[in-house]
């Protein structure tokens, strides 16, 4: 599953780097633009999840993983979009929640695949750093604004380029006409 969607993990790599550069060159960003960038960015990244685990649910029976995270991420979105005027704490728990569930479920989905990747500690990777980083938003919803800020840009980034390097280590195995597991034997 993960092999035949790698470009689904790339472009939803791009799209965190874009935010995170985008969060990161703007640090005195207001709360408004910030509640888009957020939304628009995590609404993206759940349709394109949803895409890709629409598109196995046929011949993979743990697309249920990525739908879910997916339709996470989509509710998410449009609660950002409809609700612009929440508060900086509410989004920052929003954020936060959603960074420690799909953080999970990416572990989840390597734990459930790690005999079918020989890379899966990347997606292990990329869901410890989420959670860390969900955990840290919740622990320390008062900080300064400017530092939450920095903290999603650094985090938007890390995550983005852990997902474009799992992507083309999965695009690799899609040439050679490889599974990942027997790739790594």
């Amino acid at each position: 599953m993960l092999v035949r969607s790698w470009w689904s993990r790339a472009l939803r790599g791009l799209l965190a780097i874009i935010f995170g550069v985008l969060a990161l060159a703007w640090p005195g960003i207001t709360l408004f633009v910030l509640i888009v960038f957020f939304g628009a960015f995590v609404l993206v990244d759940g349709l394109l999840a949803v895409v890709a685990g629409f598109a196995e649910r046929k011949t993979n029976n743990k697309w249920w993983v990525l739908m879910l995270g997916g339709i996470l991420g989509v509710a998410i979105g449009v609660v950002t979009f409809v609700w612009p005027g929440l508060t900086a704490l509410a989004l920052l728990f929003l954020i936060a929640a959603w960074a420690i569930v799909t953080g999970i479920l990416q572990v989840v989905l390597a734990i459930m695949a790690r005999k079918e990747i020989a890379n899966a500690w990347l997606l292990v990777l990329e869901g410890v750093v989420s959670v860390i980083f969900g955990v840290i938003v919740a622990a320390l919803p008062l900080a300064g604004a400017l530092a939450i800020v920095w903290l999603i840009g650094i985090w938007a980034i890390v995550i983005g380029l852990l997902s474009i390097v799992l992507a083309f280590r999965l695009r690799s195995f899609s040439k050679k006409g490889l599974t990942p597991g027997v790739a790594a034997a």
